[in-house]
């Protein structure tokens, strides 16, 4: 903090962008945080903030000097213990993180992929049948995240028994990312079987021998990683494919719900369905914030930063700059697409985007087909939570 209040050019900003003011409604806030300037100190936790589009991308796009070595989240693993292994994939800087992304990579090839979107489609277009005759539903708890659960656990292979227990841990995952509040007090209280169970998922024995999971312990065969080492690429895996894959998907219904003539253009063009999922992403970003930590003393803007500093990137933000996009608090699937950072960039860029990209393509198709219209009916919960963007619950009715 000396630093900052030593520096004439720094912005100093006191928000505290983990309270519950900030999390439940962030947009106002992020307004502030842009007009502040492209990079300011913020005092309530302690850390340098980043939200505009530009400043974001230099960042996620320069590991050497913003390392993901040290956490993605508030705490330091060079001065603090994290309290679970580091993510081999999230957590670690290259060449380490060039070998397991790698590994990754291969078991989710485009042929991979493709090899998997008629058993999804089957299952989408199943579920929403179901859902959509019953006139009402969840949006979250009985699609969102009931589809993603089912293809995406099948596809890696793990056993179907216990399978929502994959949600309370990467609840625990991404609520760590932040300070030591009460929602994590809450995640943690259950984190000991929770940990356990997916823990003993992710281990060779416990997969399917047909799975993607197993695709990750051949680069165990090969001699690549040991053991050890594939299951914690496949917990990787799993603590990242299902809960952000989960709150996009919500967030699709809300946005289609409150933007009635958007989801009418989509239902006379459904080749529209990709894009209106990039809008999704940029207009109510699931993954809304990370951390990086400087390498090295560097600059933003007039600012300089010394090494071993955490900075806090706004992706949610970053993704209504209106510097980089036109309107920006406007949902538009028609919107020429510049690129959003939802899947964030760079070599740490969400390595399942694609599979995250064909699971809500899939449902989203099946529901312009059915559906003519959502409302969003009494009971709709936003989830509180330190790092994601999503509901709770979200009842609609639909008429077809």
């Amino acid at each position: 903090m000396t630093q900052a209040l030593h520096s004439p050019n720094v912005p100093v900003i006191d928000i505290d962008p983990f309270s519950d003011d900030y999390v439940l409604n962030p947009y106002p806030f992020h307004r502030q945080l842009r007009e502040a300037g492209p990079v300011a100190w913020m005092s309530s936790i302690g850390t340098w903030v980043v939200s505009r589009f530009a400043q974001v991308r230099q960042v996620l796009e320069d590991p050497e000097t913003y390392c993901s070595g040290a956490g993605v989240g508030l705490a330091n693993f060079k001065k603090e213990k994290p309290w679970r292994p580091p993510s081999l994939l999230l957590e670690t800087d290259p060449p380490q993180h060039t070998r397991n992304r790698a590994i990754i990579s291969r078991a989710l090839s485009p042929a991979a992929l493709r090899s998997l979107r008629e058993k999804f489609e089957v299952e989408a277009n199943r579920l929403v049948d179901e859902l959509v005759s019953r006139g009402s539903f969840d949006a979250v708890r009985e699609l969102a995240e009931a589809f993603p659960l089912k293809v995406f656990g099948d596809a890696v292979g793990i056993v179907p028994d216990g399978r929502e227990r994959l949600l309370l841990y990467a609840d625990m995952v991404f609520n760590a990312m932040g300070p030591q509040n009460e929602r994590v007090a809450r995640a943690m209280s259950r984190v000991q079987p929770v940990a356990e169970w997916v823990w003993e998922s992710c281990q060779r024995k416990a997969l399917d021998p047909a799975g993607l999971g197993m695709k990750i312990f051949e680069a165990a065969d090969a001699g690549t990683v040991n053991e050890h080492e594939a299951a914690m690429i496949v917990r990787s895996f799993l603590s990242a494919g299902i809960d952000t894959t989960a709150n996009a998907i919500g967030n699709a219904i809300y946005c289609f719900a409150n933007n009635p003539q958007q989801w009418e253009l989509l239902r006379n063009d459904p080749n529209l369905a990709r894009p209106a999922f990039e809008e999704v992403m940029r207009f109510e970003s699931p993954f809304q914030a990370l951390f990086r930590t400087t390498t090295r003393k560097t600059q933003i803007g007039d600012v300089e930063l010394d090494a071993d500093q955490k900075v806090l990137l706004s992706l949610g933000a970053a993704n209504r700059d209106p510097q980089q996009f036109p309107d920006p608090d406007r949902f538009d699937i028609t919107r020429p697409n510049p690129g959003h950072v939802g899947f964030g960039a760079g070599i740490h860029g969400c390595v399942g985007q694609m599979m995250a990209r064909m699971e809500a393509e899939l449902v989203i198709k099946a529901l312009a087909a059915r559906v003519k219209s959502f409302e969003i009916t009494d009971g709709a919960i936003r989830r509180p939570h330190n790092i994601l963007r999503g509901f709770e619950t979200l009842p609609v009715r639909v008429h077809t």
